[in-house]
C-alpha cells in the first residue's frame, strides 16, 4: 500500500500507560510512519505546564506534532492520519455508509468504552476515585454488544479489514483485565483481539497488574 511519508518524523507526546496515547502509537506503527515519542509524566503535572497547554489547552495526552500542525484528541488524530497518510483510504473509507459506521464506533470509544473498561482500569492500576461497580456494569453491557456485532461481521468492526474504528477500540478492550474485567465470556472479541495483534506493525502497550479495587472484583 502506498503511503504519504512525512518530510521529517512526526512527534507523539504521550504517557506510556495511557490507552488514548497507545491507540495513536499503534496506528502510526500500523501505517509504517517514522515518528518519535516524547514521554509526558502525568503524575508530575507535566500536562499542566504552560508549554504543554499551548499544545492542548485541555491538558491531556496524546498530542501529535506534524511539522507546523499540532493536533490533540486521539480519535481526531486517527482521522487526520488516516486522511493524510493513507491515500487509498483503507483505514478510513470515504463511502458514506462505511464512514458513518466508523464514526459510530469512534463515538463508542470516546463514550462507553472509556466509562466502562477505561474507568475500571483507572481504579485497578491508579486507584482513581471512580465507581468500579458502575464501570463494570457499563463494560459488560458494551462487551455484550461488541461481541454480538463481531459475530455478524467479517472479523473486524466495519467489514472484513481493519479500520480506525478497530484501532480506537483495541487498547481499552485488550486491557480490560487491568480493571478486573474478565474477557472469557466474549469469544468474538477475543478472536478480534488476536487478529489485531497479528497485524504487521502491531505494537502492544505495557500490561500492568491491577493492585486496587480488589474488594469489588467480580
Amino acid at each position: 500500500m502506498s503511503r504519504v511519508m512525512p518530510n521529517k518524523p512526526l512527534t507523539l507526546f504521550r504517557f506510556r500507560l495511557s490507552g488514548h496515547s497507545h491507540r495513536v502509537e499503534l496506528f502510526l506503527s500500523l501505517l509504517g510512519l517514522p515518528f518519535e515519542m516524547i514521554e509526558v509524566e502525568l503524575g508530575r503535572g507535566e500536562t499542566k505546564t504552560p508549554e504543554f497547554l499551548a499544545k492542548n489547552a485541555f491538558g491531556q495526552v496524546p498530542v501529535l506534532r506534524d511539522g507546523d500542525i499540532v493536533l490533540a484528541d486521539s480519535n481526531a488524530i486517527l482521522v487526520y492520519l488516516a486522511s493524510s497518510r493513507d491515500p487509498e483510504r483503507r483505514w478510513y473509507p470515504t463511502a458514506p455508509e462505511q464512514a458513518a459506521a466508523i464514526q459510530r464506533w469512534l463515538s463508542v470509544a470516546a463514550g462507553p468504552l472509556l466509562a466502562g473498561p477505561g474507568y475500571a482500569r483507572l481504579v485497578g492500576i491508579f486507584n482513581a476515585k471512580r465507581d468500579l461497580t458502575s464501570a463494570h456494569t457499563t463494560a459488560r453491557q458494551l462487551f455484550d454488544v461488541m461481541d454480538g456485532h463481531l459475530q455478524t461481521q467479517g472479523g473486524f468492526f466495519v467489514g472484513a479489514r481493519p479500520t480506525i474504528a478497530d484501532v480506537a477500540l483495541y487498547t481499552y478492550t485488550a486491557h480490560a483485565p487491568e480493571g478486573h474485567i474478565s474477557m472469557e465470556p466474549y469469544p468474538a472479541i477475543r478472536a478480534w483481539l488476536q487478529a489485531m495483534e497479528s497485524l504487521p506493525g502491531f505494537v502492544p502497550m505495557v500490561r500492568t497488574e491491577p493492585r486496587f479495587g480488589l474488594q469489588e472484583n467480580t
